[in-house]
Parts: structure tokens; sequence; C-alpha cells
């Protein structure tokens, strides 16, 4: 096995990775800041946006949970693999040649196992696309040809035909230089008495893609009735890269439209995903041989997330500019019993999620494809358009299904529906259908009521609130004086006197910004002058390291920090080497200070580099948030430059530690003056005393008496 990767082709592979594009292939990412973009954590669960990236920093980090890192990192948690195999698959996506430290050959398969897998998937999937037309796929092609999708109708599908046979496939990866090992692990082979034979045969496939086009698995339909495997759809078994409960069919293709759209149709299967993208629902997916759950919630709700308005929580349809339909997600349930079961099985999803899910039901229980073939495009566009919301659907089923003409039907009804009610978690809605299906059934609003709390009580129902705001912390520190803030900037940028360019040139609104930022951090809780001043030299330190002036930081030393944590990040950046060279890679100045950290700084690193500095976009955040430069990490070459603006705030930063640590020597100064008796040590100490505050004069009028340019 080779060596460690040579640490100049790490480096090569952390300036090319583009984290904004990474990130985002999951996350819907939006501006909030100077050069900061936020969304919602692919790592927990949560409602209101606790995660942030600084793509021209190259870090990310969530206030939530608290992970955070490098774009190498990133690639670690969501991947579920190790450093070597995040820079081997990245190297592998952005072509990067690697070299590692033992001269030892590597294999012609070596590469990271995920990286491996995902070569087998995409050279089966070219196998089975391969296939479609040959005289054996004739079954095939008059299955796909009946739904009334077209030859380049599956070309753009990515439809394939998995060969009859022992070993097609496994013949075909083998030449390709795949052990069988591979093909096992990939999902692509079982295992028999007689050596490994194909998973996949004798049916129509289509590629699962993941949300950037990689393919991770397949589906196949059953084509031939001496099938050895009587189930009619079969996929991928669970591998490293398939996992069921976390991929969706059509995600790949559906995802641009679902972010811009802030829309999602969630389909039954293959066939009516390419039914409802031809005929112009463009938001379409489906899960691939289970129900849709918490897992697959998660990661459609963080594509049409909207935090807008800031810290206040939106839930529900909620209007989309340009767009005819609310924000939504829309199940094409059957009519039948086993989409109602369905329908059922979605109020297990949270209450956010709830909110704004709707359900389509075409007449005659017909599935969108069939729809599409029996009344065309414009019949499938209506069925999404005239969705109804779930809690509707599914409390209305109930209720039709007796003679609310009758005494005993009412009864019937409240009894069918209460325990449908009592199971909308969300308290805020709770009330509101009770009356609607008091009204609709036609009894006393009390009898409702009182077998919906006894259902509610029976079945343990949590409470829940989908529209209660929910903040991270306290953002205004300790006396709540926080920041006003607006689509991710201050809502007081328009005070008179104030430079539009730079809002923060007014003390008022830079030290309510401060105060802010160190009222949200996680890693000391203090509302205090010393700390603020020591946080924001820190995040200087760590953001734009070159904005700090080497002679006066040679002046530092442990000793100028009160924050036991600032004290102990200092040691670090001198163990690092203290302030780095001007042509270190952004990412490797990180990189060193987290090494030189350990785990116990990490957090504080990561926080103190996506933290807002009271100062105004960089050029370079400027091209990033208005589109005109590649998020890729922009500063990953070199350290950028520090501007005029930028140098004056850290030399200010500056000033006043070395300032509060001649303030506290005089302070300790004057204490033991205060204990001598007259004399020469006492004369020799007022001289030491005179030195110091002579220092601090010359300090300030160093660093205040220049003007900035």
């Amino acid at each position: 096995m080779a060596g460690m990767i040579l640490k100049e082709d790490v480096e090569k592979v952390r300036a090319a990775a583009d984290l904004y594009d990474i990130v985002s292939a999951s996350v819907t990412l939006k501006p909030s800041g100077t050069g900061t973009f936020v969304g919602l954590c692919p790592f927990h669960d949560e409602k209101t946006p606790s995660f942030s990236v600084r793509p021209t920093l190259g870090v990310w980090h969530c206030f939530g949970c608290g992970l955070g890192g490098d774009v190498f990192g990133y690639v670690e948690h969501q991947e579920n693999i190790d450093f070597r195999e995040a820079v081997e698959l990245l190297a592998d996506k952005y072509h990067i040649e690697l070299h590692y430290d033992k001269d030892v050959k590597r294999p012609e398969h070596a590469g990271s196992k995920r990286a491996r897998l995902l070569e087998a998937n995409e050279e089966a999937q070219r196998f089975f696309m391969s296939q479609i037309m040959t005289k054996e796929a004739l079954a095939a092609r008059k299955l796909l040809g009946g739904r009334n999708f077209s030859k380049a109708d599956c070309e753009r599908f990515g439809c394939g035909y998995a060969p009859q046979g022992w070993d097609n496939l496994v013949r075909y990866l083998a030449g390709k230089g795949f052990t069988q090992q591979e093909m096992l692990d990939a999902g692509l082979a079982r295992q028999g008495q007689r050596g490994i034979y194909d998973y996949f045969r004798g049916r129509v496939t289509w590629p699962i893609r993941d949300s950037t086009g990689r393919t991770l698995g397949f589906g196949a339909r059953k084509l031939y009735d001496d099938d050895t495997i009587q189930a009619k759809y079969i996929n991928t078994p669970d591998t490293q890269l398939y996992r069921k409960t976390q991929v969706l069919y059509g995600i790949d293709l559906a995802k641009s439209a679902i972010v811009k759209k802030r829309q999602a149709v969630i389909v039954e299967g293959y066939t009516d995903v390419m039914a409802m993208h031809l005929a112009g629902v463009d938001t379409a997916i489906a899960t691939c041989g289970t129900a849709f759950g918490a897992e697959h919630a998660k990661i459609v709700r963080r594509l049409i997330a909207d935090d807008s308005l800031g810290a206040v929580q939106l839930v529900g349809p909620l209007k989309v500019d340009g767009q005819a339909l609310s924000s939504r997600i829309v199940f094409t349930f059957d009519g039948d019993a086993a989409g109602q079961k369905a329908a059922l099985h979605a109020f297990g999803l949270d209450s956010a999620f709830l909110t704004q899910t709707f359900v389509a039901v075409a007449d005659d229980n017909l599935d969108p494809c069939d729809l599409r073939i029996n009344r065309g495009d414009q019949a499938v566009r209506a069925l999404i358009e005239g969705a109804r919301p779930l809690y509707d659907f599914v409390i209305d089923t109930a209720i039709n299904r007796f003679d609310t003409a009758f005494t005993t039907g009412q009864m019937g009804a409240v009894k069918a529906v209460a325990p449908l009610i009592a199971q909308i978690r969300d308290r805020s809605l709770l009330d509101l259908y009770t009356r609607k299906a008091t009204r609709r059934i036609g009894v006393d609003l009390d009898i409702m009521r009182r077998e919906v709390t006894a259902a509610r009580r029976r079945l343990n129902v949590r409470d829940d609130d989908a529209y209660a705001g929910k903040r991270r912390f306290n953002a205004g520190g300790a006396d709540g004086a926080g920041v006003p803030m607006v689509a991710g900037g201050i809502a007081s940028m328009n005070t008179v006197g104030v430079d539009a360019a730079n809002p923060y040139a007014n003390p008022a609104v830079r030290r309510a910004l401060e105060r802010r930022e160190a009222g949200e951090q996680s890693y000391f809780r203090i509302d205090d002058a010393v700390f603020i001043c020591e946080q924001q030299f820190m995040a200087t330190l760590v953001q734009i390291p070159r904005a700090v002036d080497p002679a006066m930081f040679a002046k530092l030393d442990a000793n100028s920090f009160v924050a036991p944590v600032f004290r102990a990040l200092f040691e670090a950046v001198e163990a690092a080497g203290g302030l780095p060279t001007a042509d270190t890679p952004q990412g490797l100045w990180l990189h060193n200070l987290n090494k030189a950290g350990g785990l116990t700084l990490q957090t504080v690193i990561n926080e103190l580099a996506v933290l807002q500095l009271p100062l105004p976009p960089s050029d370079q955040d400027r091209a990033v948030a208005g589109g005109r430069q590649d998020t890729r990490n922009a500063a990953a070459v070199q350290l950028r430059s520090a501007s005029p603006a930028e140098r004056q705030y850290a030399a200010e930063l500056l000033a006043r530690l070395l300032d509060m640590g001649y303030m506290r020597r005089i302070a300790a100064a004057k204490r033991r003056m205060a204990r001598m008796d007259d004399g020469a040590d006492k004369l020799s100490l007022l001289g030491e005393i005179t030195k110091l505050e002579t220092a601090r004069k010359d300090l300030q009028a160093q660093v205040y008496g220049n003007t900035v340019g």
C-alpha cells in the first residue's frame, strides 16, 4: 500500500476544491453578511439555519451542533470517510494526480474505496445503456415505449437493460479492471456457490444518482415470468454509497428547480418521475424501494428552506416570486387504501415539514405515468396545481367514509377522525383543524375536543409549534442589546452620517455588532469589553492575518490576553510559527492553526473564521457575493492582502490589547508602590510607571494619530 499523500498534493487539492459547490450540492446556501453563506446543517436536524460557510476562507461551521472545518472535513463528515479518502475523492473530482511518499507502485485499481465503487457504478451504467438497443432488450423497449417514452427520453433518464444470463456485467467489469470484491461492495454482484454473479438480470434499469449526478446504485423492473426474483422492482442493496433511506431518484435532475421554485413533487416510481419531468413538472423525485421518511424529508427541506426574515421561522405554503404555486411538497399518493396508508405515514414527519405538505390524487386513482398516457401533459400539470394540504386530505378521507346525515354516522366520523387530528403535533394548528372537522361533521365543538384530547393523551403526542421562531442563542449579549438583522445585513445602515460603503464606520454600529458576536459564540459566555476586544482581534488574525502589523504583534505575549481561551489560541499561533508569510495558502494557514490548537481549540478557530467582522466586504467577498468570481477558495493559493480599513481595525485592536496590558502592569506597580516605604526602590518603581505611561501615549499616537488613506 502506498504511503502518505505528499503535502504539496494535498494543498493542490485544497486549492482546487470549491467548498461552496460541494456544500451547495446538498444544502441551499443563502448570503448572510460579509462573504458568508448560511443554510440548514446537513449533519443534524434543525429548522432555523445555523450552518455557516465562508468560501473565500475555505471554512464552514455549524453553531447548532458544533461541527466545522475545511473542505476535507466536510467531505469526511458527509461521506463518512477518513481524511486520506476525502483527499483522494476530491482529487478524483478535480482530476488531480496524487503522489505518495513511499516509492511503491500503486495497483492499477488503486484509489479510495468510495471512488472505486463510484467508478464501478458508472461503468455498470454505461454497460446497461449499451444493452438497451440489443435484440434481447426488445421486451424492455416495448415496456418503455408503451408508456410513451421515446428513445431520446430513455437516454435522458439513463434507462438501460440488464441482460439475462449469469455474469454478463461481472465479466464486463472484470475487463475494466474491477475486482470481485469491488463488484460485491457496490451491490452489482452477489456471491454464489460457483462464484459471483450479476445481481440485476433480465430487467429494465434506472440509475439512482446523488444531487451532483454520481451514480450510487440502480433500480430495476421485472420483465420475464421466469425471473427467479419475484419482486416487481428491486434496488441496489445498502452499500457504502447507497442508503435507501437517504437517496431520491431524480434528485440530480430536479435539484436546481426545487431550489429555485421551493417546490418538490414526491411520486412513487421511476416512470412517474419520467412522466412528470416530460410533462413539465421538473421538481419530481421518488423514493427507491422504501416509504418517504425523516431522512428524505431532511434532504427536501434543506433544498426548499427559506430564512428571508432572519430569525423568524417561515413555515407553511409561502408565496414565491414569479411562481403561480406557493412553496410546497406535493405527494402523489394513490386514492386507494395503500395511498391513504402512505399519507398517514407522513404524519410521523416533523411539523415544519407537514405545514408545507400537499397531496394530489388523480381521478380514477391513475398514477402520473398512466395519467399522462390517458390524458396528456396538461392533465399531469393540473394534478399538481390542484393539490390539497395533507391534513385536509387525510381528515376529509376519514370523514367521507361515513354518512353524516345520521347521528350514528356523525359519531362514527368523530371517532375515526379524532385520532388523526390528535396526531397533529403543532398546537397552533390543532384547534383550527378540530373546528374545521366539527363543522364538516355537524357536531358540537365540545364533543370533538373531548375525543381529540382523549386520543392525544392515549397516543402520547408531543406538543410542538412549527410557527415558533427558534433562535440559536441570545444575540444581544447579557443585557439583550442585540443588532437588528435583515436579510443578512445591519438594519440601521441608513444612520445619518454613516458611510454607505462602510456602515461600521459608525462606532455605535460597530460596537453593536461586536457585542452581538460576543453573545453568539459558544466557547465562552461573557459580555465584557476586554473579552470582545480579544475575540475581535483573534477573528481578524484568523481571517486576515496580513492585516496584523508584525512589529506590533511581536510585542504581544500570552499574558496580553485575559480570557484563557484566547491565551491558549495565542500560544497555538506561536506554535504554528507566528504570523504567516504572504505566500502561505489560506487553507494551509487555517490547517496549521487547527493542528497547533488541537481538538480543544478546533471549534473556537472555526467559529472565529466565520464570525462577521465590523468591516466593509473585501473586493474578493464582493466578487463572490455578486457572482463575478468563482467561489472556489479564492485565497487558497495565497493569503490575500489587507485593505487599509482592515489594517486600521487590526491596529486599533492590537493597540487596545497592548494598552490594556500596560494598564494592568501600571495598576500592579502602583499596588506594589503603595506597600513600599519611601526610598530608592520606590523611586525606581515610580520611574517604571512613568515609562509605561509614556509607552501608552506613544502607542495611542502611533495608531490613532495616522489617518487611513
